[in-house]
């Protein structure tokens, strides 16, 4: 939750989806005006591996009424300055389409 509440704050136009309490290790995300596959396409060359699409969940991308999302996964091993390395390439690609 840390790391949700952190990049939400820190990036203004950043919106997650999927708030539960207890879940674990995914972050689910929008950012205002661009669409999910732009973001995964810059973030690669940024150097930022996250997956961008469906997910093999169709309804829920209903339910939430968005067309796809940007995901990042994380595990024990990932370190507080990758966070940030996805924080600071996000913030790239909002420039990009400023």
């Amino acid at each position: 939750r840390a790391t949700d509440e952190a990049l939400e704050r820190a990036i203004p136009g950043v919106r997650l989806v999927g708030t539960a309490r207890d879940k674990a290790g995914i972050l689910s995300f929008l950012v205002d005006g661009i669409h999910p596959h732009d973001l995964g396409t810059i973030l690669d060359a940024e150097g930022v591996a996250i997956r961008a699409g469906h997910h093999c969940a169709q309804p829920v991308m209903q339910f939430f009424d968005v067309p796809a999302t940007a995901r990042a996964s994380f595990a024990f091993y990932n370190t507080r300055e990758e966070v940030d390395k996805l924080a600071d390439a996000v913030q790239k690609v909002i420039e990009v389409f400023a």
